[in-house]
């Protein structure tokens, strides 16, 4: 099952975690320096929850978080 959200299509995206080391100008030091690049995902906050549909059916759903906080989807109680 792919991590891709049923409502607003949100999927995983890349990015990088970038390391830096060394004391920052602004405390007195000489500056940082990134000393290594990391690959890794940004993957969105899915629920599996029960949604309920326009012609009153109930379907479960993977849903970001975002999308019902948003009042995209009901949720079926």
């Amino acid at each position: 099952m792919a991590r891709i959200c049923q409502i607003t299509g949100k999927r995983p995206s890349k990015g990088s975690i970038i390391h830096r080391k060394g004391q920052s100008k602004k405390s007195g030091g000489i500056g940082t320096h990134v000393t290594k690049v990391t690959k890794r995902k940004f993957r969105p906050n899915l629920q599996r929850i029960r949604v309920k549909l326009p012609d009153g059916g109930t379907k479960r759903m993977l849903v970001a978080v975002k999308a019902i906080k948003a009042g995209l989807v009901e949720k079926v109680v």
